[in-house]
């Protein structure tokens, strides 16, 4: 099978762990490659995501590194296990991929930390909120790529409602919870949506009022990930290109660091939903 061209973010992310082990072990991919009997080149396709690996070959090269990380290991082992197609797939000649990236990261995570200062978070959009917001993008959408947008935004919704969804802790700026895309109505249903899946035992919302002033991270929106293992967790960033992820050691250290301390000075559950459902009211 010729390699990929364009593996997704779990994809690479399998490669890349991989490619950690044997760096750390010291071992060269001429060596990797002898080991396994197979050629060079399949080494580097394998560590850029762009050749598939059996979990059998998984536990080979895991053994052959001398990673005694028995739960990463198999944590790896079940990022080689997906055969079927996925609902996102249905969208992957129709979009960019890292829509889809953010889509399969959502649907395999544990625990999705949310923070956001200006939007509301896309897995719990209202339609009508889903459609102004994209109204704004610039170059402006053909009615057709709007279409396809919104269908994609929808069906995120999916991971919601799987027999193991993962958990949601959300904290929102009071800006996010002020900014009237699509208008006043628009705006207050979107609130109200927010309220009501906090009821949920698996949602968790916070507000930061303006009251409580500066705070880490108070630019940025993020959605970090929770692996079943620490050290497959992730961080995506919204920009005007697209997704971005983030993996690394430091970088997950940062990120966590940055949520923790949001979350201390934002508003706890109850007092949120009041101060939420205060603005709402207002509308």
């Amino acid at each position: 099978m010729p390699p990929r061209s364009a593996p997704t973010e779990r994809q690479r992310r399998l490669g890349a762990e991989l490619r950690k082990m044997r760096t750390a072990a010291g071992i060269t991919t001429e060596a990797a490659a002898a080991l396994l009997g197979v050629p060079r080149t399949n080494i580097p396709n394998m560590e850029s995501g762009r050749s598939g690996i059996s979990a059998e070959r998984v536990r080979t090269l895991a053994d052959t590194y001398g990673c005694v990380n028995s739960t990463l290991v198999e944590a790896l082992v079940a990022m080689t296990s997906r055969r079927r197609t996925q609902w996102w797939d249905k969208y992957r000649e129709l979009l960019p991929s890292g829509f889809l990236d953010v889509a399969e990261m959502e649907w395999y995570a544990r625990r999705l930390r949310i923070a956001l200062t200006v939007h509301m978070p896309g897995l719990l959009h209202t339609e009508d909120h889903a459609r102004a917001l994209f109204e704004h993008v610039i170059p402006r959408l053909s009615t057709a790529d709007m279409d396809v947008r919104m269908a994609l935004r929808l069906d995120r919704r999916q991971v919601l409602d799987k027999n193991d969804p993962p958990s949601i802790d959300l904290i929102m700026y009071e800006a996010a919870l002020r900014t009237q895309f699509g208008g006043p109505k628009v705006a207050k249903h979107q609130l109200h949506h927010i309220l009501e899946m906090s009821e949920r035992y698996d949602v968790t919302v916070r507000a930061i009022p303006f009251s409580a002033g500066g705070f880490p991270g108070a630019g940025q929106s993020v959605i970090y990930a929770e692996s079943p293992v620490p050290e497959l967790d992730t961080v995506e960033l919204d920009s005007t290109h697209g997704p971005e992820f983030y993996d690394s050691e430091k970088q997950l250290r940062k990120y966590r660091a940055q949520l923790d301390a949001m979350q201390a000075v934002a508003l706890d559950p109850d007092t949120s939903r009041d101060f939420i459902l205060d603005i709402a009211n207002d509308l």
